[in-house]
């Protein structure tokens, strides 16, 4: 997958962690919480042996979902 597909998908994937989660995130946090999301969510996919598809549903899941453990274990550390 090309830079262009990542950039869409972490943009994706950050929007969607920050309207699960709640709270506010521009585009560049967006941006930033989505390909962050996506390399933990490749790992944590990875260490649990879960596979998905690898197509734009699946990288968008993967990302998301490692999105949404980044931001819990962010707001975490920042409240401690």
């Amino acid at each position: 997958m090309g830079i262009i597909a990542w950039i869409v998908i972490g943009l994706i994937a950050g929007w969607l962690a920050h309207v699960i989660l709640g709270g506010r995130g521009g585009f560049l946090g967006s941006l930033a919480v989505g390909l962050v999301g996506a390399i933990v969510g490749g790992f944590l996919f990875e260490k649990l042996n879960l596979h998905v598809m690898p197509d734009f549903w699946g990288n968008l899941i993967t990302a998301t979902v490692g999105a949404i453990v980044f931001l819990l274990i962010w707001r975490a550390i920042r409240r401690a």
